[in-house]
């Protein structure tokens, strides 16, 4: 079944704020009728399934799978990744300045500072965690036991020299 439009705007509205009354009050529904408007859209099957996946799609936009967060970590290892940095720089500047008295001239210092945001590849800390994470997602730090080959016989206790494994 389709929905109007006013229908879709009450979705919208729902989404957004979870109120059923207010969303149908924006989308254009009475205000008298309201509330009740709101929660007969929320019981029709069209538009609950409407609702739903929008609200998933929200939901998978929002969260890393685990494609993309491989991908970060291939980046940061690489220091592809870059962050601002706030550096202040100083400057000191010597000036010959009369005192006023008989001409003389008296040396003065002169210090600015300005900030500046520069761009720097990630730190090195930075770096290492996201090697060691992605050295443990593909095993790489695990020592590596075949198990798959012969018998293994445990024997715990004693036993006589004399006997032999079968």
């Amino acid at each position: 079944m389709a929905m109007t439009e006013k229908q879709k705007r009450f979705c919208e509205y729902y989404i957004a704020s979870g109120n059923a009354t207010e969303s149908a009050v924006k989308a254009g529904y009475s205000k008298k009728t309201a509330k009740e408007t709101g929660y007969e859209n929320l019981t029709k099957p069209h538009i609950k399934e409407y609702i739903d996946k929008k609200l998933e799609e929200m939901a998978s936009d929002r969260i890393a799978d685990a494609t993309e967060v491989l991908e970060r970590l291939t980046q940061i290892a690489r220091r592809e990744v870059k962050e601002n940095q706030v550096v202040t720089l100083r400057t000191k500047q010597e000036k010959w300045v009369p005192t006023g008295e008989n001409g003389q001239l008296k040396k003065m210092v002169i210090e600015t500072e300005k900030a500046e945001v520069v761009e720097m590849p990630a730190k090195l800390s930075d770096v290492n965690g996201a090697l060691r994470m992605l050295g443990q997602r593909y095993a790489l730090f695990t020592d590596k036991v075949d198990l798959q080959s012969g018998d293994i016989v445990i024997k715990v206790g004693e036993w006589d020299d004399d006997e032999t494994e079968d």
